[in-house]
């Protein structure tokens, strides 16, 4: 029987905002694999690289060149029978490594319910019926948008910035902050269901506004930015405001001028993630990431709906509809890791504080674990789980063995572990560190 490790050849996308040349993180792991036929271009962007069994760019077995699709779907015991009757038969996750040099779209992904109805309506840009909610963790310091600020916040710029509340309408403005006033903190089940309508309101106006008028109105924020500096947006607001903001504006204009997204950005959370760090978005959830390399897992599913930051096909009224509007600070949105109970340590690796850390989202498609190997002859034996497991490391080198098949393993280097399989990392260097996503749909490791 054939041992269930095998390494995989992942493509990467080309997309323009994508990290140029070397400087690209997707572009040199997807480099590390020989077989990729890929050379990378200096002056060419690379975005994604793709892990896992989605059409749109599968992963194939170095050795045999068949799909991971085609693997699994002719043994189902490497992903489990269980999950390959619940998925299809496909993995239920997508792993991706992404490098951003400037924004993506801002954007939202379809609840399953939509993807099915909007897949059937418009397969072209709708490519599969699948939801995406997503989880991203930070390689290099990152920053983004997501979600929608408090209240308060959003109330605060509708007061200090004069070209937004002339480009809503003082109708319009007023309406919401009569509407928000008093509760903006709320609990009461009523007073949220107002706010989210009133946000919805609101919301709905700006981006409903024709592009003349928002590049008109563009140009006077722009300018104010500039101006301002420190006290751009009320000398600092309760958030994000005073230079940082500014910066942020004239910067998103540099790439996107006169864009409706210099404006939604006052209605969203303004995240920082540190190396390590990670954040949770759930279906219908609005973001837009705008720099930094991050390791991504979502739903096996390359559904995205665009109102922002994007030459691509965007929809307005399906974004509109669909966003749930919930409201909260990022200190919601950001996870908060737990040590992987399910791996052993030798002594190598405790004595020299090494870490296996779960990212755990509230969903069952997957989870992922780091894990950081800090001295040479460090090791950590992963326990068999009844799920597929995909690794990629991202630093340092070492080996990966499943029974008696030792493969070697470097920057880039991706590997599928079928399910079932006990499998054990070592470190051959200082620092090696691999991203592990898996599923398995009985006793998650953490309860939610």
């Amino acid at each position: 029987m054939q041992v269930p490790l095998i390494r995989l050849q992942c493509g990467v996308n080309s997309y323009e905002w994508g990290k140029v040349g070397h400087e690209s993180a997707a572009a040199k792991f997807a480099a590390a694999t020989p077989s990729n036929n890929l050379s990378i271009e200096q002056e060419k962007p690379y975005a994604e690289l793709w892990m896992g069994t989605h059409p749109s760019l599968p992963s194939k077995d170095v050795e045999t060149q068949r799909s991971l699709l085609d693997l699994v779907q002719d043994n189902q015991a490497l992903m489990s029978t269980e999950i390959s009757k619940k998925y299809g038969e496909k993995l239920p996750f997508l792993f991706k490594v992404l490098s951003i040099r400037k924004a993506l779209s801002i954007q939202a992904h379809p609840n399953k319910k939509l993807a099915e109805k909007l897949h059937a309506k418009d397969p072209k840009n709708y490519p599969d019926d699948n939801h995406k909610p997503e989880m991203t963790i930070a390689v290099t310091p990152f920053d983004g948008m997501c979600g929608f600020r408090p209240l308060k916040e959003i109330s605060h710029f509708f007061s200090t910035v004069p070209s937004l509340r002339s480009l809503i309408g003082e109708s319009a403005a007023k309406e919401f902050e009569n509407a928000v006033r008093g509760h903006e903190t709320s609990d009461n089940e009523k007073d949220v269901e107002k706010n989210k309508k009133a946000l919805k309101a609101v919301f709905s106006t700006l981006m409903k506004i024709e592009k003349s008028t928002i590049a008109a109105a563009a140009k006077e924020l722009v300018a104010s930015a500039e101006k301002e500096g420190e006290k751009f947006a009320g000398s600092g607001g309760p958030s994000n405001g005073g230079k940082e903001l500014a910066d942020l504006v004239i910067r998103l204009n540099g790439q996107f001028e006169g864009d409706i997204g210099l404006f939604v950005l006052f209605f969203l959370n303004y995240v920082k993630l540190e190396i390590g760090e990670a954040m949770f978005l759930k279906a219908d959830d609005i973001h837009a990431y705008l720099s930094g390399d991050i390791i991504e897992c979502m739903a096996s599913s390359d559904n995205v709906v665009r109102a922002g930051f994007t030459p691509k096909f965007q929809d307005i009224p399906t974004l509109t509809t669909m966003l749930t509007y919930s409201y909260a600070p990022i200190s919601e949105q950001k996870m908060h890791p737990t040590d992987y109970p399910y791996v052993t340590l030798n002594s190598t690796a405790y004595s020299s504080s090494s870490s296996a850390i779960l990212y755990d989202p509230p969903i069952e498609e997957f989870s992922v674990v780091k894990t950081e190997l800090k001295k040479k002859g460090a090791k950590a034996t992963f326990e068999a789980i009844a799920g597929p497991s995909i690794f990629i490391c991202t630093n340092g080198e070492g080996t990966i063995s499943v029974g008696p098949k030792i493969e070697e393993v470097k920057a880039g280097f991706v590997y599928f572990v079928g399910a079932t399989a006990e499998c054990v990392l070592e470190s051959q260097s200082e620092d090696f560190t691999t991203f592990k996503a898996f599923c398995e749909l009985s006793g998650k490791e953490s309860a939610k």
